[in-house]
């Protein structure tokens, strides 16, 4: 396979998973040759269909976990089950992509002497104290609770690239991904947007935990890739932990409404207890990303909420 027109070259574990497919697409784009690693544990080969047909596209269908030895000029790591259905699942194997799977992706890193971008998460700042949660917020998590395993699996993934970047010199920038929604969204995904709307469409009632005060902030896709795009061309960004995610927070009962309304269905709602440890709010401070990348999202929810629901329309 002949290498993209620039002759870059970019490593993307999770590829095929949600975000990780469109970063595919965004990197073909710009003219990189793509390697994706995927073992479709959570992903969809149905996102990479037609990064299959590109000539500057190849897929490794294999684990994080297992050793990684390819000659590129940048590294993605996204691996790692990220719904709350799938790491209560699979715990281990969840905690194993964000140590095991890391290393791997420092290790080579450290060899080639690229940059490296972590796919880290909101979820580091647990059930915050604080809102907005700035990157400087340590986080109030519980390391034991049933979520631990990505929580702490992503606390330990970062921890373990800064000690890469003292220790080796290793070129790494931490993003803390807040949540993130838009087409190519998984039906049983679990999280609350393509819950919604899949119930919504099919006439079921919304599930809603707790009384539906918990906030939360819904940033499209196109946005988060193309701040982590930027956060790989910046040169500033070297060594920061920067969050990507729409400040603007909304209740999740008032998002329920407001799915309800633009699929015109007759949903009831159903609540359910609250589940152990689940964030209260989540809202991102953005103002180093503006600051240092230039960044902010673009794509209002309901501009976005016309993607998913066309898309789930699509899917039936």
């Amino acid at each position: 396979m002949v290498a993209g027109k620039t002759g870059r070259r970019a490593l993307v574990t999770g590829g095929g998973g949600f975000i990780g497919s469109y970063l595919c697409d965004e990197l073909l784009g710009r003219d990189y040759r793509v390697i994706c690693v995927d073992n479709f544990l959570t992903g969809d080969p149905s996102n990479i269909k037609e990064a299959m047909g590109h000539p500057d596209f190849s897929l490794e269908e294999k684990d994080v976990t297992d050793p990684m030895d390819y000659e590129v000029d940048c590294i993605f790591h996204l691996a790692s089950p990220a719904s709350p259905v799938d790491y209560v699942n699979m715990p281990i194997k969840t905690m194993l992509a964000n140590a095991v799977g890391t290393k791997n992706c420092l290790e080579l890193a450290k060899r080639l002497g690229v940059r490296i971008i972590l796919s880290s998460t909101s979820e580091v700042y647990g059930d915050p104290e604080v809102s907005p949660q700035a990157e400087d917020y340590f986080g109030h998590v519980n390391p034991v609770g049933p979520r631990s395993c990505y929580d702490e699996g992503k606390r330990f993934a970062e921890a373990l690239c800064k000690a890469y970047e003292r220790e080796h010199d290793v070129d790494v920038v931490i993003v803390r991904i807040f949540n993130t929604y838009g087409p190519r969204m998984r039906r049983e995904d679990g999280r609350v947007i393509p819950n919604f709307v899949r119930q919504a469409l099919a006439g079921e009632p919304l599930t809603i935990y707790g009384d539906g005060d918990q906030t939360r902030s819904f940033c499209h896709v196109s946005d988060m890739v193309r701040g982590l795009m930027l956060a790989l061309s910046n040169p500033a960004a070297g060594a920061e932990i920067v969050n990507l995610g729409n400040p603007n927070e909304m209740r999740v009962i008032d998002l329920a409404n407001f799915i309800r309304q633009k699929t015109g269905s007759t949903s009831s709602m159903e609540f359910k207890e609250f589940p152990q440890d689940d964030p209260h709010m989540r809202r991102p401070d953005i103002s180093k990303a503006m600051r240092l990348l230039g960044w902010a999202p673009e794509v209002d929810l309901e501009s976005g909420l016309d993607d998913v629901i066309e898309w789930f329309r699509r899917q039936g």
